[in-house]
């Protein structure tokens, strides 16, 4: 299991994972749960694309959700949970800087607010809208866009979170988009929205 994975399943592991929900800034807590079906494999394999260098992501556009947002860097909250985007009228999506990036071996995991409390709607509000074909570019800051596939949405809840689908080791360059979503609660809502996608390997 590489570095990342360690890290990434020993925190949520010992304090549960937040993605977005925007109402009080707190997000959704998720934890980890029982494992459920494996994501579909895409028929392009990212094993094929060319290698992409170490960079930073620094925007993401998903069309089929109308998404063109700057990309900011997320690390660690002070009680080892992951950090969410800040609750802002701009509202940006974020990227967890202990995973790949994008378009390098392993799941690059960005997460969005669904909604951004007093301000409407977060830059995720569509994400359980994507299907299966549906396109993601990851543009880093090295000039580099890298496009995925969707290969599976899923909503999940929080006590049901499958942690090591979305943060452990895969054999092929990954993205993972997570928000919010399901039934809202007195803290927000109850489920988080995972999408699962694949790099398509760049032209010849």
């Amino acid at each position: 299991m590489s570095t990342f994975s360690r890290r990434a399943l020993v925190t949520a592991a010992a304090a549960a994972l937040l993605a977005g929900c925007g109402d009080s800034g707190t997000g959704l807590r998720t934890s980890p749960g029982g494992r459920g079906p494996q994501p579909s494999s895409p028929a392009a394999s990212g094993g094929a694309a060319r290698a992409v260098a170490r960079s930073v992501p620094v925007r993401l556009q998903v069309p089929a959700i109308g998404v063109d947002t700057p990309v900011l860097r997320l690390g660690l909250a002070p009680d080892g949970s992951v950090q969410v985007p800040p609750v802002t009228a701009h509202d940006r999506a974020g990227w967890y800087e202990h995973s790949p990036t994008p378009g390098r071996l392993g799941p690059s995991v960005l997460l969005g607010h669904v909604t951004v409390g007093e301000y409407g709607d977060g830059v995720f509000r569509r994400l359980a809208e994507l299907r299966r074909g549906d396109r993601a570019v990851a543009r880093l800051e090295n000039g580099t866009a890298v496009e995925f596939e969707v290969t599976a949405v899923r909503t999940v809840a929080k006590s049901d979170f499958p942690t090591e689908e979305v943060y452990g080791d895969v054999d092929r360059p990954e993205l993972r988009l997570i928000t919010c979503g399901g039934p809202r609660t007195g803290d927000g809502y109850a489920d988080n929205v995972i999408v699962f996608a694949a790099r398509v390997p760049a032209a010849r």
